[in-house]
């Protein structure tokens, strides 16, 4: 196990968990809706030091993970499209659709280029006027507003062949969907404290209100989470769910309203395909009609056949919290990080990649 001395803050984390020790006597379950917590979790070892009272579960992760194989497909398809230069982060480059990925698709001659903003893709688009760059928006809550921005900065400067294939998602509905399917019992949800800078922590009053369960937002240092924790357990303890902000250096009861505004004035709530979950209603972002021109679903009408999973993958049933990376056949076996085949040891926040990279035992 990892000794309390190897953190930034030993004493207060020391204190920390003396506390929640002290506090914590009903069993409890907690999801972590974020991969970046998930990460921090088993770096860390903080399963390893809490009581066995506790029990911490790894939820939907990160945007890239709950892509749907087919909206890569259709991805991959676009790319393909004569002239066509698409823009993408880092980790989409891997992910596999139903027949290869975009790296595959840029090997076999698709123009697809790595891009670490929509800033860059807008300034790829100035660069060839003649080609349509499409930007593929994938993210949660945090990266939506830039890729609105993104949208009006090229009305504002008429760039007519800068497109994007929205591919966000809403974490509120996917949380709701968990709670819903019953198929894992929790008594609180550790919330992510990026998405909640932007939406704020009374988007997540449903949590207590219609389901009886306790909420605490954090941040990613180790004292945040553990913060989270003890507030999770005390609200446990005193039979009183309702949601706690842990993370109150950045994360507000209203959220970020300028954020909140662009992301309105662009976007419309539509339904949207989640790995693992299928269609979820109210949790995807498409723009709005007044934007229709940078749709590049509407540029591109392409249909995809239905599309299918890896073979053995259980990312899906990961993704709900149903079973853990360890449970799946293909986990450091026929899939590694050298070697992945599902979306979740693909991405850096993904789970699988987290227990690869630290495992459960280790520091032991």
């Amino acid at each position: 196990m990892r000794f309390v001395d190897e953190f930034r803050e030993p004493a207060k984390v020391q204190r920390l968990l003396e506390a929640i020790w002290q506090r914590s006597t009903e069993a409890a379950q907690f999801m972590e809706f974020c991969g970046g917590h998930t990460h921090a979790i088993l770096k860390f070892g903080l399963r390893q030091l809490l009581p066995s009272t506790i029990s911490l579960l790894s939820g939907p992760g990160c945007p890239v993970c709950v892509t749907a194989s087919s909206d890569l497909d259709l991805a991959i398809t676009m790319a393909c499209q004569s002239g066509v230069i698409l823009t993408t982060f880092g980790d989409m480059m891997r992910v596999p659709g139903s027949h290869g990925s975009l790296q595959d698709a840029r090997a076999l001659g698709a123009d697809v280029r790595m891009v670490y903003s929509t800033l860059d893709a807008l300034a790829i688009a100035r660069s060839y006027p003649d080609r349509p760059t499409v930007f593929l928006a994938v993210g949660f809550e945090t990266t939506a507003p830039t890729v609105a921005a993104a949208v009006l900065q090229a009305q504002t400067e008429r760039l007519n062949n800068f497109f994007i294939l929205s591919l966000h998602k809403l974490t509120p509905p996917a949380t709701r969907a968990i709670l819903s399917a019953g198929e894992v019992l929790l008594t609180g949800i550790i919330g992510p404290g990026h998405v909640t800078t932007i939406i704020g922590t009374d988007a997540w009053k449903f949590l207590p209100d219609e389901f009886g369960i306790a909420c605490a937002v954090a941040g990613f240092e180790p004292l945040d989470i553990l913060h989270a924790i003890y507030a999770l357990v005390d609200m446990v303890e005193l039979g009183a769910p309702s949601v706690r902000n842990a993370y109150g250096r950045s994360v507000s009861a209203a959220g970020n309203h300028v954020a909140q505004q662009m992301m309105e004035n662009v976007f419309r709530v539509a339904p949207a395909e989640w790995r693992g979950f299928g269609m979820l209603p109210n949790s995807g972002l498409a723009l709005r009609s007044e934007y229709a021109s940078f749709d590049a679903a509407q540029r591109f009408p392409i249909t995809v056949p239905p599309a299918r999973e890896p073979q053995g993958c259980r990312c899906g049933e990961i993704l709900r919290g149903i079973i853990t990376p360890l449970e799946c056949p293909l986990f450091a076996r026929a899939c590694t990080p050298a070697t992945p085949i599902g979306p979740c040891m693909v991405s850096g926040e993904g789970a699988c990649a987290a227990y690869a990279q630290y495992g459960e035992a280790s520091g032991d």
